[in-house]
């Protein structure tokens, strides 16, 4: 069986070093670029299954490949998580409104690391499996749909473009319409991890989800917060 490959980007060589031997140590093969460039053609070149990407490079930042990584057709569905020093809410916000699907903080637990890893591919494994039902499923509500087979998700005709997380979390609230996930179940189900410090990310997650699909994101009618408890996909037609 091929090992899944994870492209670790970071300009610090001793923290690829220690990055690389955790993931090899579980199983991972992989791959590893210490400046964008080389990054960028690593991607085009290899097609990892998960990009471990620093935010601060020398030649470009970890903002500029994830752009350009979600604007690429062939690269979109890769998960992005995002390693960086930057210990500011708003920095990490606009990492995961840019398409990152998670982000760790330096200095961090390389155990906790692959076990990300692992989560996101958990993931990214349960929108590209092998079951035939689920692969030709469509969910709709009012004008919201979406299209397993396709990985499509349209509202009211309108394609609009979706992490491979917040389509993971999407799916989730629709294939469960009017029920209410506590945050801890809703992380668990959509994105496949549940440990400390995840709520704040599934809060970005769904903010952009209701910028994506919402008429009017600050007065939501498919996603609704209940408050103290989680969230739930309206069955309002």
């Amino acid at each position: 069986m091929q090992k899944q490959q994870i492209l670790v980007v970071d300009d610090d060589k001793e923290i690829a070093r220690l990055l690389r031997g955790y993931l090899e140590k579980a199983g991972f093969g992989v791959l590893v670029a210490h400046d964008g460039g080389t990054a960028v053609h690593t991607l085009r070149r290899d097609r990892p299954d998960l990009l471990l990407l620093d935010l601060m490079l020398p030649d470009m930042d970890g903002y500029d490949i994830t752009r350009l990584v979600r604007n690429d057709a062939a690269l979109a569905p890769m998960p992005i998580i995002m390693i960086t020093a930057r210990v500011e809410d708003s920095d990490k916000i606009v990492g995961l409104e840019l398409g990152a699907d998670d982000y760790v903080t330096k200095p961090f637990n390389p155990a906790e690391v692959v076990a990300r890893v692992r989560a996101q591919l958990r993931a990214k494994s349960r929108l590209t499996g092998s079951n035939e039902e689920l692969e030709t499923a469509v969910f709709q509500v009012a004008g919201l749909q979406l299209d397993i087979g396709r990985r499509e998700v349209k509202v009211n005709g309108r394609v609009v473009d979706l992490t491979p997380s917040e389509f993971s979390l999407l799916q989730t609230m629709l294939e469960n319409p009017g029920f209410v996930f506590t945050r801890s179940e809703l992380i668990e189900r959509g994105l496949g991890q549940e440990y400390i410090g995840m709520d704040r990310t599934l809060d970005s997650h769904i903010k952009n989800l209701r910028r994506k699909i919402e008429p009017d994101p600050k007065n939501p009618t498919f996603i609704q917060t209940v408050y103290g408890i989680g969230y739930r996909l309206s069955e309002a037609e």
